[in-house]
């Protein structure tokens, strides 16, 4: 499962486990303070504040030549761009320096962060096992808009096993209609990478007129007439965006609109992927003297 409706919000199951953490720090922090006067819900959640800031900020130095004088786009999160490593090691030295401040926060503190800690690694990996072991295309007939059937995989056969990005979106969808035209770039510079754009559920005629009307010449446009690419897949919401590698392995996914800083970033990561997926070269055999 890659995301979730939660009434009318979408959420991807990374963003929920980390929420969960969360909560979990939380009930801790509260538990192990007991009833002494500790205001251990505000520390949390100035910590996660901070956090947050952190790693937005961080992930826009990172990518600063894709955001470029942008203030807008430094704040617009909803693209997800996000640096949690720097995040988290924000939040590790403030509570650190916190807690040598107000000794009477050590131990709800730290048991806290340890606790949402575990939770958040446990389920991480438990649900990195389970992603590992259905990380291949999902297997359905789609159709091109002519009318050809064909399959994610066979497409990427067609293509010389080019490392693989599927896109799912709508006509209906603002976010997907926005990302359209960076996708559409990206399709045109990077001929390394196949760029597969999977409608969900509409007519030929409406996704021609669609790519009319936005002036798009998007090669690999297919129809999943049935929306049941994003329930293999276990995508909830659109757009979702699944970045394969050479051999079909799922590496990386993006719930939601993607900018030009989390592209490249999908796209640095399906590259590192690739990369590690090569076999070493062999060293030359070396003579003695």
């Amino acid at each position: 499962m890659l995301s979730f409706n939660l009434g009318p919000l979408a959420l991807s199951v990374s963003q929920a486990l980390m929420i969960g953490a969360f909560l979990v720090a939380l009930l801790i922090g509260k538990l192990t303070a007991g009833r002494r006067d500790i205001a251990i819900g505000d520390v949390l959640f100035n910590l996660a504040l901070i956090g947050f800031i952190a790693a937005r900020c961080a992930f826009v130095a990172r990518y600063y030549s894709n955001y470029g004088l942008d203030p807008v786009a430094w704040i617009d999160i909803r693209d997800g761009g996000f640096d949690v490593i720097i995040g988290l090691i924000v939040v590790l030295l403030y509570a650190g320096y916190l807690a040598l401040r107000q000794a009477a926060l050590r131990i709800p503190l730290g048991a806290a962060l340890l606790g949402g800690l575990v939770t958040w690694g446990l389920t991480g990996g438990l649900l990195g096992q389970i992603e590992n072991q259905a990380s291949r295309p999902p297997e359905h007939t789609l159709y091109t808009l002519d009318g050809r059937a064909i399959d994610l995989a066979s497409l990427q056969a067609e293509n010389a096993n080019r490392p693989m990005v599927v896109n799912l979106w709508a006509t209906w969808c603002p976010p997907c209609r926005a990302e359209m035209p960076l996708l559409q770039q990206a399709q045109q510079e990077r001929s390394d990478v196949l760029f597969v754009f999977v409608n969900q559920a509409e007519n030929a005629a409406t996704i021609e007129h669609f790519m009319s009307t936005m002036d798009l010449t998007m090669d690999h446009v297919v129809q999943d007439r049935h929306r049941d690419i994003g329930r293999l897949a276990g995508s909830a919401a659109l757009p979702t965006t699944l970045f394969y590698n050479a051999e079909g392995r799922l590496v990386d996914s993006h719930l939601g609109l993607l900018s030009s800083a989390t592209l490249a970033q999908a796209l640095d990561r399906l590259g590192a992927a690739e990369d590690s997926a090569k076999p070493a070269s062999p060293r030359p055999a070396t003579t003695s003297p």
